[in-house]
């Protein structure tokens, strides 16, 4: 992972974000406020502008930036939970130019701690935690697997995570919410998808086609 590649992937979740935002506000408007949608399209049109303004030495700072960014600029929840995962993602990493894909997938693992320290979340709670901690778990254990390949492993990690976030973001349809806003409508909240977790998809399959293309 690289300068350049960490870029591309915070661009290709926007442009993701931006495609699906319609799609997100509905998810969010049957169980939460009918904000998401907007203000994650918000929050990563600004890192899109943030990023594209800047010209950070590592990659690290990358996601640092990102981060402080998405909390800056988004309301409600999301922007605090993305942005502190960003953060803590971009602080997690060694300086330099590039870093490796355990490296990386480190980060990822302390971005879904600072977001459930943040947010607390568990797993079946019907949040992003539900498609996030999923989709590092098949990172580590795909790298594992791969770690001999040309690139390290990363586009192997990349692609095993975003299917895993995937089927992540599909169980919390049967499940009642216990965190956030969709968890005052108790029972009402079975039978739809979370919002925060198809977010989190969209994120990772951003990583996946930026990684493995």
């Amino acid at each position: 992972m690289d300068v350049a590649l960490a870029k591309a992937w915070l661009d290709a979740a926007a442009d993701a974000i931006a495609a699906q935002a319609d799609q997100l506000t509905t998810l969010d408007a049957a169980i939460g406020d009918s904000d998401h949608g907007v203000n994650m399209n918000r929050g990563f049109g600004a890192v899109r502008t943030a990023l594209a303004g800047a010209a950070p030495d590592g990659v690290g700072a990358v996601f640092t930036l990102a981060g402080s960014t998405l909390v800056s600029k988004v309301g409600g929840a999301a922007g605090p939970l993305y942005g502190s995962a960003l953060r803590a993602l971009g602080k997690s990493l060694p300086e330099g130019p590039e870093v490796d894909a355990a490296a990386f997938g480190a980060g990822l693992r302390a971005g879904l701690e600072a977001l459930r320290k943040l947010g607390g979340a568990a797993p079946g709670d019907k949040t992003i935690v539900d498609a996030y901690l999923p989709a590092v778990d098949a990172y580590d254990a795909a790298l594992r697997e791969h770690a001999g390949d040309g690139d390290g492993g990363l586009g192997a990690a990349a692609r095993a995570a975003a299917q895993a976030a995937a089927e992540g973001m599909r169980a919390t349809v049967p499940l009642q919410a216990r965190k956030g806003r969709a968890s005052y409508l108790g029972e009402r909240s079975i039978g739809h998808q979370d919002p925060g977790a198809t977010s989190t998809w969209l994120i990772f399959q951003a990583l996946a086609d930026t990684a493995a293309p």
